[in-house]
């Protein structure tokens, strides 16, 4: 019976997709299989590319992370995947913080990081959310919180790009319109387009 050669597997993850993942590909280097996604870490449903990971990972495999909280955002969940991959006896590196969990190498010191480093990821994230939240409080007291950029309909643009062509500035067709003048631009911008995608 031929034995396995154990791989190497990457796997790197960011919570949208306007964000990148190319400094985790760079961090974990070079690595037989990559698995890769971005969807949030809050749940493990929609993670995938995380469920094909633990189902592919055999005895011998090596699976790299970049850091933990890539892996996961809770300590209970980053605790059950690692224990359900060296179960599969494989390897897990956790490369940010220098943490090697290995088969039948209990390693308390190992633990106790796992859990000290994943409650700190945890905890900076709650404070985040916090200071977030107490941030648009003050900004609605103080009533300059206008929450998320109000989306121009068809007739607002058609207003907009008749007041522009009247020689009317920008800047006051936005403030018009009550929005941000990038806000405005991408508008314009997007329905000068339409004309020429449709031919």
């Amino acid at each position: 019976m031929t034995r396995h050669i154990g791989k190497k597997l990457g796997y790197a993850r960011v919570s949208s997709t306007d964000q990148n993942l190319d400094r985790q590909r760079a961090a974990l280097g070079e690595v037989d299989r990559l698995f890769q996604e971005k969807q949030s870490g809050a749940g493990r449903g929609a993670r995938t590319a995380l469920a094909e990971l633990i189902d592919y990972a055999r005895d011998g495999d090596t699976v790299a992370v970049s850091s933990m909280d890539r892996l996961a955002r809770s300590v209970v969940d980053l605790n059950a995947i690692v224990a359900e991959l060296v179960a599969k006896d494989v390897v897990v590196e956790f490369l940010a913080e220098g943490v090697t969990f290995r088969p039948g190498a209990a390693d308390p010191f190992a633990e106790f990081q796992l859990n000290i480093m994943g409650s700190f990821a945890q905890l900076e994230r709650a404070i985040a959310k916090e200071r977030q939240t107490e941030g648009i409080r003050a900004a609605k007291a103080r009533g300059v919180y206008q929450g998320r950029p109000r989306r121009l309909s068809a007739a607002d643009v058609a207003q907009a790009r008749e007041l522009v062509d009247a020689g009317v500035p920008k800047a006051e067709v936005a403030r018009r319109l009550g929005i941000h003048r990038s806000n405005l631009y991408r508008a314009l911008d997007a329905a000068a387009a339409v004309p020429a995608a449709s031919h």
